[in-house]
């Protein structure tokens, strides 16, 4: 299994001048320590959930991931998961392209719905029932397959028209697409029908039952549509204290055994850097044998 660390916070110690060389230095400890993907969230307000909420620092994704993809030279980087609503599928497309080239191959195009309706109010973003956007999510996918391809043509949907799909330059090889997300009926089918990974939410200390349901529950979608259920990556966001005693390991081998190939663990504390560097040092390599 693979471990890959998400980071949701920018309130380290220092304020707003002391983010740039911190997530530099995690980008470096990342690089040389096994990680196998740096991901951000997609937002423009801190989450409720926070200590300070909406006030907490919170910085642009694709700017995040551009900075970091000039301070790296292995490490995967993506965001975990962009939301539909914040780009039209042709920038969201010419972005992900251009975070590929930058980085030298190592864009994954992170996707879901989007689901925070304050900060889409509070910045003017359209926001639109969850019905509207899982079918705006299904042209999104639709329209960036294409403008990775090789057909620049135009592209007629319900909710996006697109007169010419150039995109130029192309990827420097095949972008992953990780669509986040449990449902049942609408995001698995979306996985199975386009994605190259999944992303699904485990709580720590819930056990493996409701990712394993969700597996079968994708695998059905996939015998449905023809896929090969193999073919996808299956991942999870672990919510919980990531313990750097080495024991986390003994949490993650029962999601090996279900078929789980990467952990997305974030710092438990305002010290991305500390955290980072002991994840590498008691849980990258223990974990890499289940």
């Amino acid at each position: 299994m693979h471990v890959s660390l998400h980071l949701p916070r920018y309130d380290v110690p220092g304020g707003a001048t002391a983010i740039a060389p911190a997530y530099a230095e995690v980008g470096a400890v990342a690089d040389a320590g096994g990680l196998r993907s740096l991901s951000v969230m997609d937002h423009f307000f801190q989450m409720e959930g926070y200590a300070g909420g909406p006030r907490d620092p919170m910085l642009e994704a694709y700017t995040t991931l551009g900075f970091l993809a000039a301070r790296t030279e292995r490490v995967g980087l993506q965001v975990l998961v962009t939301g539909v609503p914040y780009r039209h599928p042709g920038l969201l497309a010419k972005i992900v392209a251009s975070l590929d080239v930058l980085s030298a191959g190592r864009a994954t195009l992170g996707i879901g719905a989007g689901w925070y309706e304050r900060e889409q109010r509070g910045l003017g973003v359209p926001v639109w029932p969850a019905g509207e956007r899982l079918a705006r999510l299904e042209e999104t996918l639709q329209i960036v397959t294409q403008m990775f391809g090789d057909d620049d043509g135009p592209y007629e949907g319900r909710y996006y028209q697109l007169a010419e799909t150039l995109c130029e330059p192309k990827p420097l090889g095949p972008v992953p697409i990780m669509v986040g997300g449990g449902g049942e009926r609408k995001t698995l089918r979306l996985v199975a029908q386009y994605a190259d990974a999944c992303n699904l939410f485990a709580q720590a200390g819930d056990g493996t039952d409701g990712v394993a349901h969700k597996l079968d529950v994708l695998r059905s979608h996939c015998e449905d549509v023809g896929r090969p259920y193999e073919e996808i990556r299956k991942t999870i966001l672990w919510n919980g204290s990531v313990p750097l005693d080495g024991s986390f390991t003994d949490s993650l081998a029962p999601y090996a055994e279900i078929g789980v190939e990467e952990v997305f663990v974030t710092p438990s504390d305002d010290d991305p850097v500390g955290f980072a560097r002991e994840l590498v040092d008691t849980v990258v390599e223990p974990v890499a044998a289940l």
